[in-house]
């Protein structure tokens, strides 16, 4: 079972102007692609061969960094694709919601706390809404590295490599992740990932 590059779930343009279509190039069809290419490779004739994505970046953390690197980032953006969508944003759904009132404060907090995190990765990496021993958690990730290592599910990520937002934004992380909050993410994939994490 090779990994695979999927296919965008809308069109290159869709996102616009929270994202362009040519930082959607680049990303997915360049820095994706990459990933997988190059896990592939490393994948060949090892004992993670034709293992899930979950059991590769699992087993290669800590002890295959080239092949975890390149797993982990195909994992993450599998997800990433699918946590955005065009008129995205706003409230979450009821349940969902609730979810958050309750274990991160409500969804101003939320909100302000994830951008935060993704502020404050330094360098490379991600912010994240974890589950965690049954409750929600934002945590920030270096590079490639996900709530998986750490035993919890991510049910919401944000990419904070430069490759994701520089084209569109400069320097300007804040904006971008501003933007990924109030106008990209797409709740019903996060209520759906949680419903499979809870």
């Amino acid at each position: 079972m090779t990994l695979t590059l999927p296919e965008l779930p809308y069109a290159y343009d869709a996102l616009g102007p929270y994202m362009s279509k040519e930082t959607l190039e680049f990303h997915h069809d360049k820095h994706h692609k990459t990933y997988v290419d190059t896990a592939n490779k490393l994948l060949e004739g090892s004992e993670l061969e034709g293992k899930s994505i979950e059991e590769i970046v699992k087993a290669s953390h800590g002890s295959n960094q080239p092949l975890f690197n390149n797993a982990a980032q195909h994992f993450n953006h599998l997800h990433f694709w699918n946590w955005l969508k065009p008129n995205g944003g706003g409230q979450p759904p009821a349940a969902l919601a609730k979810k958050i009132d309750e274990d991160l404060g409500g969804y101003e907090k939320f909100k302000a706390d994830f951008v935060q995190a993704g502020i404050g990765q330094f360098g490379s990496g991600w912010a994240w809404v974890a589950v965690k021993d049954g409750k929600l958690a934002i945590m920030k990730t270096p590079n490639g590295e996900n709530p998986l290592v750490h035993g919890a599910k991510p049910i919401l990520g944000v990419d904070v490599w430069e490759h994701s937002y520089y084209i569109d934004y400069r320097n300007r992380r804040p904006d971008y992740l501003k933007a990924f909050v109030e106008n990209m993410i797409n709740w019903e994939y996060v209520e759906k990932l949680y419903g499979e994490a809870k």
